[in-house]
């Protein structure tokens, strides 16, 4: 670190990992490693080295690892470290190299989120634990640091909206150990400082994770209000964070209505349209995750999520196309939904899906609900639904067992489409393509191929009950009316 010159005598009694293509004599002798090699927090080789505004120099991750917990070293000077500009150090960085290829050894690898937040937990006094901000004096070069061998990093920091997170290595570390109180993090989100606003958020991130009892104490109307502001932030990692802070405090059940009525569902869709990439994962995920409660199904269509939604079908990003089309189908569960759906042209889009086999399940899943409304029907059966989903049956290309179920089931929900989709099933082949699925599905399938079948070799002149006495009656009805524009 820095522009020292002294160097530190290690003493190697077993091999590190990033040593094993040493020979035996080398691994047995002293190695004198470079003291601006060594992160001061990390006490290993730095592999992707930052300068501070001080002009020292910090392994990455341990820098991430000190925001996330709050905890600000005081550097060998008695100043504390400033982390709110950080360089990559290239020259650093390519000596590092250089050095590791002329003793022979490997080049470092840079410490994982976990592994660099447990030295950190380390550095913090017992009392200083659940107390924000932390200074604790880092080695000096008088210190003698050894390279750590360091546990593999767990899971993504990342949180899916499906996926409650499972237990992870950090799990059994005391709760309190990195806990801010609501206060301090209302402070520091609404601070003037953008980097105690990513600290911040960085920390509510990472503790609502997993923490179930932490995600049920923080979603406040104040932290939510404070969060708002920052989801549509326009630094990219202060609104990543902030939309995936609100994914994991809307795991849980309790919390869902609570976010809904905060106001913060229109920040989390101009996200969607127009945040960065990342963010709109995110973004979607929250809004698949609220959806799940009944009593935001409603709200979120009247506030307008249904467009972006269906956009965002058509996302790069995989996950941002399924966390979207798992909101639209449990939004499309409330008809006032469906009718919203219907006017913003998702019958074409998800038919379009369902052709170029591109998430077909999750498409035909929604097309299931639409089906099962009138208006969803009719327009199902405008926009080539039959021949459509008649052509993906043909084919047999299916990615599970429960997507050929979902094209049944939507084939189902229009066959109550009376003589229409009759004439349509009949002109797409349907009757040899459904008797083939009849001898190869589940019980359940073959249950819907039978009513469908029945639908189709019904006989035309029994297909519709009419009532005469009430035709006639609108008849003499009409010919009264047509009389009286006469007479005037």
């Amino acid at each position: 670190m820095g522009s020292g010159k002294q160097r530190w005598k290690i003493s190697f009694h077993k091999s590190p990992s990033s040593l094993k293509n040493q020979t035996q004599t080398q691994t047995q002798q002293p190695f004198s490693i470079p003291v601006e090699f060594i992160c001061p927090v990390s006490g290993s080789i730095m592999a992707d080295p930052v300068i501070l505004s001080s002009g020292h120099t910090f392994e990455r991750n341990s820098v991430h690892a000190c925001l996330s917990l709050s905890f600000t070293p005081t550097l060998s000077h008695g100043a504390p470290a400033d982390f709110s500009t950080l360089i990559p150090n290239l020259a650093l960085k390519s000596t590092i190299l250089n050095w590791c290829r002329q003793q022979l050894l490997d080049p470092p690898q840079p410490i994982d989120s976990f592994s660099a937040q447990k030295i950190v937990r380390k550095l913090i006094p017992a009392r200083d634990l659940s107390r924000t901000p932390s200074r604790v004096s880092v080695a000096s070069s008088d210190d003698s640091l050894t390279p750590r061998n360091l546990a593999t990093s767990p899971s993504p920091l990342s949180t899916q909206p499906l996926c409650y997170s499972s237990s992870s290595s950090c799990d059994n570390e005391n709760p309190s150990s990195n806990f801010l109180e609501e206060e301090e993090f209302i402070a520091k989100l609404k601070s003037s400082h953008m980097y105690e606003q990513e600290e911040a958020l960085v920390s509510l991130r990472q503790l609502t994770r997993t923490r179930e009892e932490i995600r049920a104490r923080l979603c406040t109307p104040r932290l939510l209000s404070a969060l708002k502001s920052l989801i549509t932030s326009r630094y990219s990692t202060l609104q990543v964070n902030a939309v995936a802070a609100l994914v994991n405090l809307s795991l849980e059940k309790q919390n869902k209505v609570r976010i809904v009525r905060s106001g913060i569902v229109p920040p989390l869709i101009d996200v969607l349209r127009s945040g960065s990439a990342e963010s709109q994962e995110h973004a979607a995920g929250a809004l698949f995750s609220l959806s799940l409660d009944d009593q935001n199904k409603t709200a979120i269509g009247v506030l307008g999520a249904l467009p972006p939604l269906l956009q965002a079908l058509r996302s790069d990003s995989e996950r941002t196309r399924h966390d979207s089309a798992l909101a639209l189908y449990h939004l499309s569960l409330v008809q006032s939904n469906r009718v919203k759906m219907i006017k913003h042209g998702s019958i074409q889009i998800l038919l379009g899906m369902v052709k170029s086999s591109h998430m077909p399940g999750r498409a035909l899943l929604v097309l299931c609900n639409l089906a099962a409304s009138v208006e969803g029907r009719a327009a199902m059966l405008d926009g080539g639904a039959v021949e459509c989903l008649v052509g993906f049956l043909s084919q047999g290309n299916f990615d599970s067992e429960a997507t050929r179920e979902s094209c049944l089931a939507a084939v189902y929900g229009l066959s109550y489409g009376g003589l229409r989709f009759k004439g349509l099933a009949k002109e797409a082949g349907a009757e040899e393509v459904l008797m083939q699925a009849e001898e190869t599905g589940s019980e359940r399938e073959k249950e819907k191929v039978k009513r469908i079948l029945e639908v189709l070799r019904h006989n035309d002149e029994e297909e519709e009950e009419i009532d005469w006495e009430e035709l006639l009656n609108s008849e003499d009805d009409c010919s009264r009316a047509i009389g009286r524009i006469g007479v005037l």
